[in-house]
């Protein structure tokens, strides 16, 4: 199995601007994050890269890997967007609080499309998380399927502590794996979140040191390709309705979800 980083030569990109670069090989995209001297700081142009990232995976992709160059996976917001001239090309978000509600509404939609496209269910996404991974970092990484975390790791949401919320997709998923008053208290206390608290609460699988992240990523990535493609898109699709529906509902969209497997298997699907 091809290695998320390619062993012989380097891949060409498929799109490498604004501080993210997509690779494909075969079955396993890579998306990275290119900007570790200002430590992957986030603005709007990077999550147009993001979200165009998404359009533009082939349809041979099953997994895709989410890691960041340098020591830190994403200090969060670039502090740029706070100042009133904010970012070249872009509305400040003095500018944007002026507009109107539905203006504003439309402009956060925006970029919410970068955190949005990781949990469809075609794919799988595992992120490989190191250092810091602040407000929208953090936010990134709850983005994806699976998280795989180095030995020095530190999460924290800090949006509350600004006066703000967190409004990139990040509250769903928070709540869904560690709980509503764990996530209160993360939220509102902004505090950091490590590693070894990360797998214990169910924020990370695993936490590995920071020289195997990679590697232990990589090993992630394989073991998902090891089962069949329907199979696993048929099981996301189940385990991601699960909390919408009652115990009952779930036991009926196991079996509809099994009959279409077994017809499928036996070569009598659609």
């Amino acid at each position: 199995m091809a290695s998320p980083e390619h062993d012989l030569a380097p891949l060409d990109p498929v799109l490498d601007k604004d501080g993210v670069r997509l690779t494909v090989d075969d079955a396993i995209a890579t998306v990275t994050l290119t900007n570790p001297a200002k430590r992957n700081a986030q603005s709007p142009a990077l999550w147009r890269a993001l979200a165009e990232a998404g359009r533009l995976l082939p349809g041979t992709v099953r997994v895709v890997l989410l890691r960041a160059e340098g020591k830190s996976f994403s200090a969060g917001l670039d502090r740029q967007a706070f100042t009133p001239e904010g970012f070249d090309g872009e509305p400040s978000f003095l500018d944007l609080a002026r507009g109107g509600d539905d203006e504003l509404d439309a402009t956060i939609a925006e970029y919410q499309e970068a955190f949005t496209w990781w949990r469809r269910r075609d794919v799988v996404t595992v992120a490989a998380v190191q250092g810091h991974a602040i407000g929208a970092g953090f936010q990134l990484a709850l983005a994806c399927d699976l998280r795989v975390v180095a030995d020095d790791v530190q999460f924290a949401m800090r949006e509350t502590s600004l006066g703000l919320v967190p409004d990139l997709t990040g509250t769903h998923p928070l709540v869904g794996l560690v709980g509503y008053a764990r996530a209160l208290e993360i939220c509102a206390t902004g505090r950091f979140v490590t590693a070894e608290e990360a797998v214990s609460c169910g924020l990370a699988n695993i936490a590995v040191p920071r020289e195997q992240l990679d590697a232990a990523a990589g090993d992630l990535a394989s073991a998902i390709l090891a089962a069949p493609r329907d199979a696993v898109i048929e099981t996301k699709a189940l385990l991601q309705g699960a909390h919408g529906r009652s115990y009952e509902d779930q036991r009926a969209a196991e079996r509809q979800s099994q009959a279409r497997r077994l017809r499928d298997l036996a070569g009598l699907g659609e």
